[in-house]
């Protein structure tokens, strides 16, 4: 496992008031979360919440025929879970890992435990989750309403912001599984932007070569999505003191691989 990774990288923990962050540090377990893993399946019961520090995780819904496409990600600025805390406990959603990197996981009980003490974490959650559904909405309207390039650099957009670097490891494949598109329809509009001098497209790596000329073909999704995190979290900034390494956890059962590829309606 690379070297383990500070909480606070997580903005959701790093803002919470030290006194309910240190509550909760000795039951947070660092994983390892690989690309393509199922944190969860549709109908499952959730067994942790999960606290992004350098992995991006994606949420699914998987039609019958087994086409899915993205409704929304989460990255370091949030966590997975939300369900929980709502009071459904399951969802009808599956959960992925888009990027594979490192997190934290809290057991369910324990985060809602935590949720009901109506402290700072409770409202901390409570804006992120309006954050989230706004990312929902606006990802429905955007793939109803904009073009596959609009949607393409919406979607990069939102996963460079959640990233150290401009480089993203990932397949035409994948990113047709995400917008729910056939792989056709990427290849096309990856080699429209690559053209353009906006992106740079080799075996599974895409790199951005020029952010201003990508935000300029961006439809007005991108904005919204990340105005309205500003809005709704502006306090989700790192705390001033480091905190320690929590012990490592074993991986479990309940994280399966899967290698997502077939192209979809």
């Amino acid at each position: 496992m690379p070297a383990l990774q500070s909480p606070n990288q997580n903005h959701l923990l790093a803002a919470l008031p030290t006194a309910e962050f240190e509550r909760l540090a000795p039951n947070l377990e660092p994983v390892e979360l690989r690309l393509g893993d199922v944190l969860y399946e549709s109908g499952g019961q959730l067994q942790h919440v999960y606290f992004p520090t350098t992995a991006i995780l994606s949420l699914h819904y998987v039609m019958e025929n087994g086409s899915s496409s993205e409704i929304a990600g989460v990255g370091n600025e949030g966590m997975l879970g939300i369900s929980l805390f709502m009071g459904g406990n399951t969802t009808p959603s599956r959960a992925v890992v888009q990027t594979g990197g490192q997190g934290y996981r809290l057991k369910a009980p324990l985060m809602a435990q935590e949720f009901k003490r109506a402290g700072a974490m409770q409202q901390l959650l409570l804006r992120y989750t309006q954050a989230l559904i706004t990312q929902m909405s606006q990802t429905a309207a955007c793939n109803r309403h904009h073009s596959l390039v609009q949607q393409l650099c919406r979607w990069l957009l939102l996963t460079l912001d959640r990233m150290p670097t401009n480089e993203l490891i990932m397949t035409q494949e994948l990113v047709a599984s995400m917008l729910g598109v056939r792989r056709e329809g990427v290849t096309e509009a990856a080699g429209n932007l690559q053209q353009a001098g906006v992106i740079r497209y080799r075996r599974g790596h895409i790199t951005v070569v020029d952010r201003a000329k990508l935000e300029s073909q961006v439809c007005e999704c991108y904005q919204v999505v990340k105005q309205e995190f500003a809005r709704l979290l502006p306090d989700v900034l790192q705390r001033q003191n480091s905190v320690p390494p929590v012990r490592t956890a074993p991986r479990e059962a309940e994280i399966r691989s899967i290698r997502p590829g077939a192209d979809h309606k």
